[in-house]
């Protein structure tokens, strides 16, 4: 699995939710801060006013801008830059709104606090993009069951979220400029995306940071020198935080045993294992088990 969806897909909890909303003149609307959830808007129809927390400016935006929350905070949509917004209550259910002068869809994927990871912790605290040919098709797709439920619907709505989340990431860091730190750079170079691409897809395997700079092509010192620079922390632990996230996840959602789950991110010793994993997360994997 790439770097990306296996990101999303460890940190993720609960099912994506999704809905339609809309409002006629004068209306001005808040989005009330979410811990542990990013969310986003796409604007369907009209030309509202994003006005950011703090002290930003107004942003006038049109049809087919996407507004992205990674971190769930607040802001507001309103009909004019001055508007008072009032705080946001949930449509009826079954009653996708018709005609009104703004129509977005919002969206909203729940994530585990603990797991974070750094490509999904250093995004900007309020993100808006503007439409590609895969976004509005995503939109398009999803906005289309949302309108007219049929069978399947509850099955596709949130694969179509989990895809318009990957395509809004995928978006925002290929409009990146060249820097030389941080996931943007490290994604964009081939020698530290081949070994995070190896240690994402074999957790397991028993890595060194020689075997890693073999399978990205260059020498070991060197190779070293650049993951940390780019990823801000040597190969070696990046792979153990990797390990303890991923291990977090299969104690939460999984029967597997402690035996199993230290085999499945690369430990034959079990005690070693729970050592590596108390120093993570504060406590023993059992114990973790029972309080998540």
């Amino acid at each position: 699995m790439d770097v990306l969806s296996d990101v999303l897909a460890v940190q993720r909890t609960g099912r994506p939710r999704s809905m339609l909303l809309g409002w006629d003149a004068p209306w001005a609307q808040e989005f009330a801060e979410v811990p542990g959830a990013m969310g986003f808007q796409v604007i369907l129809r009209g030309s509202p006013w994003l006005l950011p927390p703090g002290a930003a400016a107004p942003v006038r935006l049109n049809a087919g801008d996407v507004v992205f929350r990674p971190h769930g905070r607040a802001h507001a949509l309103a009909g004019t830059p001055d508007a008072v917004p009032a705080p946001c209550t949930a449509p009826a259910p079954g009653s996708p709104p018709r005609g009104q002068e703004v129509v977005t869809l919002c969206g909203a994927y729940e994530i585990d606090p603990a797991q974070v990871h750094p490509l999904v912790h250093d995004l900007p605290e309020l993100i808006r993009l503007t439409p590609t040919d895969e976004l509005r098709a995503a939109v398009g797709l999803l906005t289309a069951e949302l309108e007219h439920p049929r069978l399947g619907t509850d099955a596709v709505v949130p694969a179509l979220l989990e895809m318009l989340l990957l395509y809004l990431l995928r978006r925002w860091y290929a409009e990146q400029p060249a820097a030389p730190t941080g996931w943007a750079a490290a994604l964009r170079d081939p020698v530290t995306a081949a070994a995070l691409h190896a240690m994402h897809g074999d957790p397991a395997r028993q890595w060194t940071v020689a075997s890693l700079a073999a399978h990205a092509g260059l020498s070991r010192a060197p190779f070293a020198r650049r993951f940390s620079a780019l990823v801000g922390r040597p190969p070696l632990s990046y792979l153990t935080w990797w390990r303890m996230t991923v291990a977090a996840r299969l104690l939460r959602d999984s029967d597997a045993t402690v035996a199993t789950v230290a085999h499945r991110v690369g430990y034959t010793s079990e005690f070693a294992f729970a050592t590596a994993f108390r120093r993570r997360h504060g406590s023993a994997p059992g114990r973790y088990r029972r309080l998540t």
